[in-house]
This record gives structure tokens, sequence and C-alpha cells, in this order.
């Protein structure tokens, strides 16, 4: 793997300053988060550095990236930018940055869908990425309260108020965040069959 503060001299020239603050708040919140619920610390401080190494793309830079990388898209994804950026963002981790480790790539591929049977590092970026400290929106506090108590339940929130946000976009709901949503209903509820 690519050195960590190289990681980040890439970063900081890629991204707007904004959106490496926002990656820098979410490696922060990422690794508070695996201290807090027993996760590799390390695999969670690159995952949400990482996470977002996509976003500096414009949608056809994007779908140039996915068609060279061989990544098939679904209609959502390849409608949406800012789903695309996840995608392109996990293979360009593996190339660019020579990030090997698929639980790290899938954090990194996942973290704005989310997923049926999450593990619990995509459940820890996708939270991070929801409630870094340069977030502001209505119920980040209340997520951010429940985020140290009960990471299922705060993800499980995120995911609702998501779906929500999109509903009232009036934009596509990508099928795995619907199952992300209720793989972890059946997980709370215990509904769940072995």
């Amino acid at each position: 793997m690519v050195d960590l503060e190289q990681i980040h001299g890439i970063l900081k020239e890629r991204l707007r300053e904004s959106r490496y603050v926002h990656s820098l708040g979410v490696q922060k919140t990422a690794v508070e988060l695996a201290k807090r619920y027993h996760a590799p610390v390390e695999k969670a401080s690159i995952a949400g550095l990482v996470h977002d190494c996509a976003k500096g793309y414009n949608k056809a830079e994007l779908l140039n990236y996915a068609a060279q990388f061989g990544i098939i898209l679904d209609n959502v994804t390849r409608k949406q930018e800012e789903l695309l950026h996840a995608v392109v963002g996990a293979e360009l981790a593996k190339r660019e940055f020579q990030i090997e480790d698929e639980e790290i790539l899938n954090a990194i591929r996942f973290h704005t869908t989310g997923r049926a049977n999450m593990t619990l590092l995509d459940k820890i970026i996708y939270l991070a990425d929801y409630i870094e400290p340069n977030r502001k929106f209505q119920g980040v506090e209340a997520l951010r309260q429940q985020a140290l108590s009960d990471l299922d339940k705060a993800t499980f929130m995120a995911v609702n108020q998501t779906i929500a946000y999109i509903i009232f976009q009036n934009k596509l709901i990508h099928h795995d965040t619907i199952s992300a949503r209720n793989s972890l209903l059946m997980d709370l509820e215990g509904l769940r069959q072995e």
C-alpha cells in the first residue's frame, strides 16, 4: 500500500478543500468508532480517508473510469453521480493506492448505498461519512449520540434518513440501500433466520 502521507498529499491536491476536510473528518470519526466497537483501527482510518477519492471527478470522467476498469454498472448507479464515485473510488483505491484489503475496498464501495449484511467496517464507514464533525443537518446530533451506544441502530437511523432524503429529492433509491435497511431492521428486531 502507498504510504498514508502520500495518500494525504494526493487527496489534498485532487479534492476540493471542503471535500478533503470532510475526508479527514470521516477518518477521525471512523477511528473513534473502530476503537469503540473493537474494529481494526488501521483499516477504519484508511477507508475513512480514502472513501471519497473519486469525488473530484465529474460524471463523464466517472463513467469513463468505470468502463476502463470493467465495472458493470446497474441503471441506478449509472444515472446518479452520487453513487458512481463510490464504486469507481474502490477501484481507484486498489489501483492508485495499492490497497488490496477487500474489507477496506468494500467499505469504500458501499459507503453511499450500504448493503445487506454490512460488515462492522462497512457500518463504521457508512456512519462516519454521515456524522463526521463537519456535517450539519437536522438530526445529526441524535445520530452522533446513538452512534456512541448502538452502531446498528445508528446505522439503521442513517439509512432511514438517507431514504427519506432521496424520496424528498425525487431520486432513484438503490436496491443495496433497501437491502441494507431491511437487513439492519431484521437484525435489530431479531427476525433473521439462521
